[in-house]
């Protein structure tokens, strides 16, 4: 049995298709079609860093992956870019203000935005606060939120929407629009 995660990479040989494993807005799986250097790489969430035996550092990922000897800048909460075919740390995204995250949880599953705000509750949960491209704020817990890019450029292909989700409004006059034009 095969099980495939969030940034996965799927290839289909027969067609010569590559696709990765994304939310849309509405937070259902969606595949998106991607060519070239994209297929060689995947965007893996550290969960911990510990030691092993003798001291030897290692990283865990959300998708199950211990990786040994990981940079010392490496923290939880980060996200590696993970070389597919030598399983290698080729580079890293701190989780910093500023960057770009998609959300992976929750009600907000599948948007996409910049981390504006990191709120520290003491016994309770983090709160992230995010603005999408569209300038609509949101907020969602720590372990809800996956980096994908450094800045404003994610480091993966968006599908179609980027990540914005439409009010029930806009979705309708969207439609409408469509409608209209056909």
């Amino acid at each position: 049995m095969l099980y495939c995660l969030l940034l996965d990479v799927v290839s289909i040989p027969k067609t010569n298709e590559d696709f990765r494993l994304l939310y849309d807005t509405k937070g259902r799986f969606r595949l998106h079609a991607i060519t070239g250097d994209e297929t060689k790489f995947k965007l893996c969430k550290v969960r911990s860093i510990q030691f092993g035996q003798k001291g030897i550092p290692y990283i865990n990922t959300y998708d199950g992956r211990t990786i040994r000897y990981p940079d010392p800048l490496i923290k939880a909460n980060d996200t590696i870019k993970l070389d597919l075919e030598s399983n290698k740390i080729v580079d890293f995204i701190k989780f910093d203000v500023g960057n770009v995250v998609m959300v992976t949880g929750g009600r907000n599953r599948g948007r996409v935005g910049l981390i504006k705000n990191r709120e520290k509750h003491k016994g309770s949960f983090e709160t992230i606060h995010f603005q999408d491209a569209a300038g609509h704020e949101f907020t969602t817990r720590l372990g809800n939120v996956f980096t994908i890019g450094k800045g404003t450029k994610p480091w993966v292909y968006l599908p179609k929407g980027r990540g914005i989700k439409l009010s029930i409004i806009e979705e309708a006059r969207k439609r409408l629009a469509a409608q209209n034009a056909v």
